[in-house]
């Protein structure tokens, strides 16, 4: 009987401290939920001063002097973020320049009643149909004769227009502006669909319509310039082109194209880039053939069929050509994805699925994609590790006590790899505390100390290093550098282990952490030699059309942290030694290039490089002259390539900035 009552007694306590815990926690939330009432009051009386004040004579009297304060007020910011007025005046001459050329590439670059006639008049080799597909859902009737006359203009005239119309019932108006322009020209053939399939339905009912030999996409409200055809044509003729794309802006809604916002100057075929961002995108034409039992849209990719479409025919094509001219224009409005791609957010998962599609095609199992911070269909993609592979990384060492030991200790304390060696190779150092380190660090079994004797020759110095090295892959790397990324070398193995890939190179910050490497572009500098890309760029910038935020192709990465398989690394022989100091790095991703090998950037590998501090800069005295020794010997070798321009740094890039500024 007592157990009974106390067990009654032990229940009644649990109800009773429930309870208050409930009123507890109700009283609070009424606390939340009246001072919420009361802040959202106080915002409302607010809102209703403010627009009191914003309706008085006074402040639209005043509107004028407030401009001119805020205009003050941006300039002192700005001339602050430049450094000094000199700074800021330079830039402003800068983006003078990039206007005029924004001017230049709009109907300014269209041709004059003899140009088009000089187009019209040629006969190419091959009689080239392009069949232009359009799907039409309610389109505005501004947008629509806009996009229709754009190809009516065409300079070349072997094209037919295929139309399939998906709007409804409140949009006839559509099929009436079609049925008038066919009336006008037999090209365009026009269809009404009795159900609207979307998207990729519909442009697939437009291939049924079409009878050319090579398919071009275009969207219903866009403008195409009047001699992208005719430059089709010229890349299918004189190359042999299956797959053929060229450079776009997007322009304000109801605006001319004239109003440009953006002008994105793409790089020539770089698979890295597609896989991480369509940035093929528009004016897409392709040979028939290439789709041979393929579809060209899969609903199951809708918001971003185009992507996959461009992934799988791009693989199977042999001649993907890009035509560096600003051809297309891209209608920015309300509810278009050049707008906003959360108009449209279900094409962010579909696009992480046409990408994971072509890659399990390519072979790939195992990838992670996400979502990077420059836009959300710019895409981080981690590749499986497989294995175990063991590393080594070689760093050429000449005194420099302190630099060598933070370097080393970085690599020890912040690596998450653990199967790595590390090679110092020891260049003529005359410190007793240089050698001293190099016993401490020695008894460390993954750190050997090897010794070069003979004149510094970088080339030379690392060739010994990699030929003493035990591991599969060779890391270069510059005793003035620091660790930041944990995983940095897993994020530089995983593209060396790939096949197709040579050389890897890591996103690289001076002390400030402003940039020092992010890829490097031939023919950019001073010497029309080779040159780092975003140079002194701050790390938080995003990078010319979000380049900073994804893994791309690129011509050559910087030696101070260079990764490859030590097998191909021999194949190609090495460093070149006749490039003592300076270019080796670059000379040798270019002889990977032309053995049919691609290089990588990877922005999610991070160090610091204390750039020069082991040997100084290269500007004044002897190491100038030697520089230009060097120069000389590189321009000559790669003649030809650098006359071609680099593939991935478009030809309407100046190569006297780093930044992506336009040509004047």
């Amino acid at each position: 009987m007592e157990q009974k009552e106390q067990v009654q007694r032990s229940e009644e306590e649990s109800l009773r401290f429930y309870r208050d815990a409930y009123e507890r926690e109700r009283k609070k939330n009424r606390f939340l939920s009246g001072r919420l009432a009361d802040e959202e009051y106080k915002n409302r009386e607010l809102e209703k001063k403010l627009k009191d004040i914003k309706g008085t004579l006074l402040w639209r009297l005043s509107k004028p002097l407030r401009r001119l304060v805020h205009w003050i007020h941006r300039t002192k910011e700005r001339v602050g973020r430049y450094g000094n007025l000199r700074g800021f005046l330079r830039k402003l001459k800068v983006k003078r320049i990039e206007w005029k050329a924004r001017m230049q590439h709009g109907t300014d670059s269209y041709p004059d009643a003899e140009e088009v006639k000089r187009q019209w008049n040629i006969r190419f080799d091959r009689p080239i149909i392009f069949s232009i597909l359009v799907p039409l859902y309610n389109t505005p009737e501004k947008f629509l004769r806009q996009a229709v006359e754009s190809v009516m203009m065409q300079t070349y005239p072997g094209w037919e227009l295929c139309l399939a119309d998906g709007s409804d019932a409140e949009h006839a108006e559509v099929g009436r502006i079609c049925r008038e322009y066919r009336e006008k020209d037999d090209r365009i053939r026009y269809r009404k669909l009795k159900k609207n399939t979307g998207i990729s339905g519909n442009t697939n009912i437009c291939l049924d319509m079409a009878s050319g030999d090579y398919i071009a996409l275009f969207d219903h409200d866009d403008v195409l310039h009047p001699c992208v055809l005719f430059e089709y044509m010229k890349a299918i003729c004189e190359q042999g082109a299956d797959y053929i794309y060229c450079d776009e802006a997007t322009f304000r809604g109801n605006g001319t194209i004239d109003d440009m916002i953006t002008l994105h100057f793409k790089p020539d075929y770089a698979p890295d880039n597609l896989r991480a961002n369509n940035y093929i995108c528009h004016f897409s034409a392709f040979d028939r053939n290439l789709l041979d039992s393929m579809s060209l849209f899969r609903s199951e990719f809708d918001g971003s069929q185009d992507h996959d479409m461009i992934l799988r025919l791009t693989a199977k094509a042999k001649c993907v050509v890009h035509v560096p001219k600003l051809l297309y224009y891209w209608r920015s409005h309300a509810g278009s994805v050049a707008s906003d791609i959360n108009a449209k957010s279900y094409a962010i998962e579909a696009a992480k699925g046409a990408v994971a599609a072509s890659l399990r095609q390519q072979g790939f199992e195992n990838f992670e994609i996400t979502s990077t911070k420059a836009f959300e269909t710019i895409f981080r993609i981690k590749y499986e590790i497989l294995g175990n592979p063991k590393v080594s990384i070689v760093i050429p060492n000449k005194d420099h006590l302190e630099d060598l030991r933070r370097c080393i200790t970085s690599i020890l304390d912040k690596s998450t790899y653990d199967n790595y060696e590390i090679i110092v190779v020891e260049n003529n150092s005359t410190s007793d505390e240089i050698h001293e380190y190099y016993k401490k660090i020695q008894e460390n079994t993954n750190i050997r100390v090897i010794t070069y004797e003979g004149d510094f020759n970088y080339s030379r110095i690392n060739n010994l290093g990699v030929k003493n090295a035990q591991g599969e892959y060779i890391l270069l790397l510059n005793n003035d550098t620091k660790v930041i990324t944990l995983d940095w070398i897993e994020e530089l193995l995983m593209y060396a282990q790939r096949k197709d890939v040579a050389a890897v190179g890591a996103k690289l910050y001076f002390e400030d952490k402003t940039i020092q490497h992010a890829g490097v572009v031939l023919g950019l500098g001073a010497h029309r030699t080779a040159g780092h890309s975003h140079y002194r760029v701050s790390s938080n910038n995003l990078g010319y059309m979000g380049r900073l935020c994804y893994a791309q192709n690129v011509m050559a990465v910087t030696g101070a942290c260079l990764m490859m398989k030590k097998a191909l690394f021999t194949e190609l022989g090495g460093l070149d030694e006749s490039f003592a100091v300076s270019l080796n790095d670059v000379d040798l991703c270019v002889r990977a290039w032309k053995a049919g090998y691609v290089n990588v950037f990877t922005p999610f590998a991070e160090l610091y490089h204390f750039e020069s501090a082991s040997r100084g800069l290269d500007n004044t005295g002897e190491k100038a002259q030697r520089y230009a020794r060097e120069s000389k010997a590189f321009r000559t070798r790669w003649k030809e390539v650098l006359e071609k321009g680099d593939p991935y740094y478009n030809v309407n890039f100046s190569l006297d900035r780093s930044d992506f500024a336009l040509k004047s």
